[in-house]
């Protein structure tokens, strides 16, 4: 791992070889490369092997190292006490995707008032924040001391924020796939009233970021699926960018690179995400990120990469698939390699392995 890698990437400035943002939760891969056991020893496998590659940012290390239950090979879900089913993730298991049960109707998401409900702290929506709090309560947090005046300067190392519940995601959380879609088409006035009083938590969340010393946020909303963005451009247009355009505005005029996070298929957003003022854009293997490099030479990707290949063992595939990317990281100055689709617990060892080698033969700059 190289944070200074990293954050010399972020600011466009040269490198010795391309870094890599990987989405890491494969205990059997920390196994091959530590030669120590992930479950009895979570945190010294991840950091062993974490020393000798070039990832510089996503991977993350546990925060202990007591044993973990081994997982069954074949146990791939698993439905707890609260009857939610949840699958695998690394050497555990995911949280659930159940959102919105305490709102059974549209009526009574219409009668909700996000203002009403600024503490969030016990709710189920990712971001439990109590966000009634002043700002600067909250700057302090972020921070641990001293707030900066607007602006002020930024850490000269690679420090960072990350907001899971950009916008789009609160109503979504709140109310459940279903209710949010029904709400989002056929009552949009009140729809939008809702969207203002959801925004009023993440605006605060990003006036904090601005008064602390980070030097990039991660803003994720999930506005995208495989297939495409979830809702019509009209539509983000209308209920969604705006927040974005102040949001990225708020991090960017203080100095703070703002990296936009979704699953799904970017093709038809990302104009517009970089209109709205996101310097970089993190996502998922279904689009062509050559044609984004090409029309934005100035912005920074990470993604391309596909577990697919991966999964298929073939070493020549993840060769060309690695060199592909390599090309891109040589054109682009703001380029991160990234399996965009994640590295999870069923890819092959064997091949992330593979990955990281042709990683080495074709990923540095200055040889």
């Amino acid at each position: 791992m190289n944070p200074d890698r990293a954050l010399k990437r972020l600011l466009l400035q040269p490198v010795d070889r391309i870094p890599h943002w990987e989405h890491l939760s494969n205990p059997e891969f920390f196994r091959l490369m530590s030669g120590i056991d992930p479950y009895k020893h979570p945190q010294q496998a991840a950091q062993k092997t974490l020393e000798n590659l070039p990832i510089d940012m996503g991977a993350g290390i546990p925060g202990s190292d007591d044993p973990i239950e081994e997982l069954p090979e074949d146990e791939s879900s698993w439905v707890g006490e609260d009857g939610r089913r949840r699958v695998r993730w690394g050497t555990g298991f995911t949280g659930h995707w159940e959102w919105g049960e305490e709102f059974k109707t549209v009526e009574q998401a219409l009668a909700y008032d996000p203002l009403e409900h600024m503490d969030q702290r016990g709710k189920e929506v990712i971001e439990p924040q109590d966000y009634s709090r002043p700002v600067e309560d909250m700057a302090r947090d972020m921070q641990g001391g001293d707030l900066l005046p607007y602006g002020g300067p930024r850490a000269t190392y690679l420090k960072g924020a990350g907001f899971y519940n950009t916008i789009f995601m609160w109503p979504l959380l709140t109310f459940g796939w279903e209710i949010f879609l029904e709400l989002a088409a056929g009552h949009k006035a009140e729809f939008k009233r809702l969207m203002e009083g959801f925004a009023a938590r993440s605006r605060k969340f990003f006036q904090a970021v601005a008064m602390t010393d980070v030097n990039y946020c991660v803003c994720h909303d999930d506005i995208c699926m495989a297939r495409g963005a979830v809702c019509s451009p009209a539509w983000m247009h209308e209920f969604v960018y705006p927040y974005y355009e102040e949001f990225f505005g708020t991090m960017g005029d203080a100095g703070i690179k703002v990296l936009f996070m979704t699953d799904g298929n970017p093709g038809q957003i990302y104009d517009d995400i970089f209109a709205c003022g996101a310097h970089g854009l993190i996502s998922e293997p279904f689009f062509d990120y050559g044609a984004v490099a090409d029309r934005y030479p100035d912005k920074f990707l990470a993604g391309d990469g596909d577990n697919r290949i991966l999964q298929t063992g073939d070493r020549d595939a993840i060769e060309a698939m690695t060199k592909r990317m390599c090309e891109l990281g040589r054109r682009q100055p703001g380029y991160f390699m990234c399996i965009g689709n994640h590295l999870p617990w069923n890819v092959p060892a064997e091949s992330i392995k593979a990955y990281f080698e042709f990683s080495d033969k074709y990923g540095w700059l200055d040889r």
